[in-house]
């Protein structure tokens, strides 16, 4: 394997240009797909290469409980400075499992205290709280509901409101509580994948604004409401659940909103800068996930060798 092994590790520093680039020219439905999956491939493909480093140079060391094979020269040859890249391996590796369960956790914990708010209230898309503090998100699940204040509701105008449950219903049918999840966990397990988790929270948004632009057919009117809800919130109760309440940044997408709205296109063509950048990140994640595979084969076979039937 080589130094080949190590390359998943860097390889997220590759799409750094490449969120700023896709969320900046692409369409936001587009651009959130994309660099959600790019995110999850190149945080599995870096996990991993933790992993088989870990199990390769930690092979020879006294009192470990894999068999004395897997201790063979052959074995020590597959990972450059194996000792001390195993030894390094084991906490880093400890502490993506720390900081990933710990996310998961607070996710779900965050969900459920949210899903008690609601408790005693009328069943049905959308959920009133008689609270004076302004607020509004969606709350994923198998019936998706829209939560939001009377002390915001009291703050917008009847188109205002339309522009804001059509914004906060886009969140549920697109799922994009699912998107800003995976690049969290990917931000947790590898923190040069974090430029695309901030890219992916803003590019749901605006793909939120545009559906409901869309549905209520008044782009002005969501840029208005957008402003109004930003002025007025000082933040939801479960803020830190993903995608119920993630803003973003407000001003870039009031200015987005009262611009022409983008085009409807998936992916760019190749012969464009964004194009180009959309294929570099394509192609980056693409020669992660192999050549983690590569390392995953080799090692495999290397392993099964040294094995003692």
């Amino acid at each position: 394997m080589g130094v080949f092994v190590f390359l998943p590790l860097v390889l997220p520093l590759s799409a750094w240009p490449v969120a700023r680039l896709a969320e900046q020219r692409l369409h936001p439905r587009a651009a959130t797909r994309l660099l959600t999956t790019v995110a999850g491939v190149l945080a599995v493909c870096s996990t991993l290469c933790l992993a088989l480093v870990m199990v390769v140079g930690t092979a020879q060391l006294p009192g470990n409980p894999l068999p004395d094979g897997w201790s063979d020269p052959e074995v020590r040859r597959a990972v450059p400075f194996e000792e001390i890249a195993g030894r390094a391996a084991i906490p880093a590796l400890m502490l993506v499992v720390l900081v990933c369960g710990r996310t998961l956790v607070r996710h779900v914990r965050v969900r459920r205290a949210a899903q008690r708010a609601l408790a005693g209230l009328p069943g049905g898309p959308v959920a009133v709280l008689p609270d004076s503090e302004p607020y509004a998100w969606a709350l994923p699940g198998r019936r998706g509901r829209i939560v939001v204040s009377r002390g915001l509701l009291a703050r917008l105008a009847p188109a205002e409101r339309r522009a804001l449950f059509a914004h906060e219903r886009a969140h549920l049918a697109a799922r994009h509580h699912r998107c800003l999840l995976v690049v969290q966990l990917a931000a947790r397990a590898n923190p040069f994948l974090l430029p695309l988790a901030t890219a992916v929270a803003y590019a749901a948004e605006r793909w939120a604004d545009e559906e409901a632009a869309r549905a209520v057919g008044d782009r002005r009117a969501v840029a208005r409401a957008i402003a109004h809800a930003a002025l007025a919130s000082r933040g939801a109760p479960a803020a830190t659940l993903a995608g119920a309440a993630a803003p973003g940044p407000v001003p870039r997408r009031v200015a987005a909103l009262l611009g022409p709205a983008p085009a409807p296109r998936h992916w760019p063509p190749a012969f464009t800068a964004v194009g180009l950048a959309a294929w570099t990140a394509a192609a980056g994640a693409t020669v992660s996930a192999l050549s983690s595979a590569n390392a995953a084969v080799t090692l495999f076979f290397v392993l099964k060798a040294a094995t003692p039937l």
